[in-house]
């Protein structure tokens, strides 16, 4: 291409300047590149594909406290510590290797003057030497001390609780997940963590009366305390924090014991917290005492994880409460598997109701006198699919937490209604037996009762004189309002009303004259002082003999739970109860061998 002069145009492209040009131009460019190198302030070196230093400028001399010239040939891994971590050591081999383009890392490195540096190390290639083509690579170290240290100083700000300086819960599961790695892999430790998690009983107490300033001011202290408690021996005046401790959250904290010795540690931790915090507190003229519930987890470092860990600790915590707080408990394997097993039963309990898992076994009601079954009572079963048949023990006090007790006892009592019906017609002849069944208090007020016995009985046929509801002595005491007004409905309906447990609650004798109560059941505790005829309970039979006589001047009848033996159904009756029940007439039985009843 021409002007229109004739000269040939210029071009950037080098191929159409003369040779002598490139080479001047190149030189000039290299010449350019070493001023820029040895004038930087920022510490560089120039590296070959064995990591030896052919060049180091004079800002890297200055940082490694050598002359530039003495670096050459030197280990550039050696000067800027790369081979102290393994996955630093391998990345920095890959870019040498040419199967990697950057290392990027951050390093501590020790000042000459005796001081350490922070410093970013960045290791990439050059392009190759214009004449000799040899690859090599640039080595670069840029002092980040002054970031560094404002980074800390932010992370320290954003994992320590303001309040008590202690670290918060966000660096201790930091720690913990350290620990636990550690402890896993770690064949010189023992191999095993513990833990204390504690929460003060009483504080929001504390708060809520003298304000939350002093509040802060006694979990400072309680901080302080625990970190003495956390010193180990190797630790006392040195400085050094010993066990981990750590501010949670509210008044919640947690001593973490790194390659623990065992529950004997733990124990000994957790006494000397307890003991620490029992000392009164005087802040700013007040005198305050608290105390601490602590929940202790030493096990094994292999297979446990943090959230598992966290979750033993806070069962155990709970348990400490549950106990009586002010103490420490100790993490319980069975205790928790009982946890588990009934948290398993409660969640499933009213599915249990739907997918048909319940069954009804019948235990007779016996009279004295006569020895004819009269009634039976219904006991509820549960066929649990993963822990086999359940009594009325495992399960009932369940239902009534939760309140799947309303739907249970529903279908218990219309299930119990219609068999007793269905005795009824295939007996037409024989002699008619009521059926008793358990309500608990809950369905007294939770539903309906009245409505649902009405409309049961109506449903099924069944003569409300052969229908006894047995309630506790605790649920019938002093009722009053709708419980009251409710037996009484039923009563006058023709039901018969039974207090079970007899003798074991309030035993408000005046209620007795009040209520619609048909019959009294005795506890079993009163039977048992029966059972030997060489070594009576005189007590006990004193105590049965008034019930019973001052159960038949309001007109009640008695029944006897748990008889087992002859000698006490004959002492029984003697003092004039009126039925009984218990493994001497028969256990609990499926309904159809309840058929020999009636003849």
């Amino acid at each position: 291409m021409t002007e229109r002069n004739g000269t040939p145009k210029e071009t950037g492209d080098a191929r159409h300047a003369p040779a002598g040009r490139r080479d001047d131009d190149s030189a000039a460019s290299l010449g350019d590149y070493r001023a820029a190198f040895h004038a930087g302030r920022l510490a560089m070196a120039v590296l070959n594909r064995d990591g030896l230093v052919l060049a180091a400028n004079p800002a890297f001399g200055e940082l490694v406290g050598a002359d530039p010239e003495d670096l050459v040939a030197a280990t550039a891994a050696d000067l800027t510590d790369l081979g102290a971590d393994p996955r630093v050591w391998t990345a920095y081999r890959e870019v040498l290797c040419g199967r990697s383009d950057r290392l990027r890392c951050t390093r501590r490195l020790k000042h000459p003057e005796g001081h350490s540096v922070w410093v970013e190390v960045t290791v990439e290639p050059l392009t190759p030497e214009p004449l000799s083509g040899e690859e090599r690579m640039l080595l670069s170290v840029a002092d980040i001390s002054d970031r560094h240290d404002l980074l800390a100083r932010l992370r320290h700000l954003q994992m320590h609780d303001p309040v008590t300086r202690l670290p918060n819960r966000a660096l201790f599961f930091e720690r913990l997940a350290a620990a636990l790695e550690t402890a896993a892999f770690d064949a010189t430790g023992t191999g095993r963590i513990g833990l204390c998690y504690l929460d003060l009983d009483g504080f929001k107490a504390v708060n809520d009366t003298l304000g939350h300033r002093v509040g802060d001011r006694l979990l400072s202290a309680v901080a302080q305390r625990l970190t003495r408690c956390a010193e180990t021996d190797d630790d006392r005046g040195t400085g050094r924090t010993g066990h981990l401790v750590a501010r949670l959250g509210g008044d919640e904290f947690a001593l973490l014991v790194e390659d623990s010795t065992g529950t004997d540690q733990l124990a000994e931790l957790a006494q000397c917290v307890l003991d620490a915090l029992q000392r009164p507190f005087d802040l700013a003229g007040q005198r305050l005492s608290v105390s601490a519930s602590i929940g202790v987890v030493e096990r094994a470092a292999s297979g446990t994880t943090a959230t598992g860990l966290m979750q033993a600790a806070d069962t155990t915590l709970y348990w400490a409460k549950e106990d009586g707080k002010a103490r420490w408990t100790l993490f319980d394997p069975e205790r928790n598997a009982h946890r588990m097993t009934r948290q398993a039963l409660s969640s499933t309990l009213r599915p249990a109701v739907d997918r048909g898992e319940f069954t009804l076994e019948y235990q007779p009601l016996v009279g004295l006198g006569d020895g004819r079954a009269q009634g039976v009572e219904a006991l509820v079963r549960w066929r649990h699919p993963q822990f086999g048949t359940l009594p009325p023990n495992r399960f009932i006090a369940l239902a009534e937490e939760n309140g799947a007790i309303v739907e249970l006892g529903r279908w218990v009592l219309e299930r119990a209604c219609h068999q007793a019906r269905a005795w009824q017609l295939a007996h037409p002849g024989g002699r008619p037996l009521f059926v008793s069944v358990n309500v608990a208090v809950r369905q007294v007020w939770d539903s309906d009762l009245v409505a649902d016995v009405a409309g049961i009985l109506a449903e099924t046929g069944l003569p409300p004189r052969l229908l006894q509801l047995e309630l506790t002595e605790s649920a019938v005491m002093g009722s009053a309002g709708r419980p009251l007004q409710a037996l009484q409905a039923l009563s006058d309906m023709g039901v018969r009303i039974a207090i079970d447990d007899f003798g074991t609650g309030y035993s408000n004798l005046a209620y007795l004259s009040r209520l619609p109560v048909s019959v009294l059941k005795l506890d079993g505790s009163f039977v048992r002082g029966f059972r030997s005829q060489e070594h009576p309970n005189p007590a006990d039979e004193m105590i049965v003999e008034a019930l019973v006589a001052l159960a038949h001047r309001l007109g009640l009848t008695v029944t006897a739970e748990c008889v087992e033996s002859a000698e006490q159904a004959e002492r029984l009756r003697r003092i004039g109860c009126d039925t009984g029940q218990g493994w001497l007439y028969s256990r609990p039985v499926a309904p159809d061998r309840v058929a020999a009843l009636f003849i």
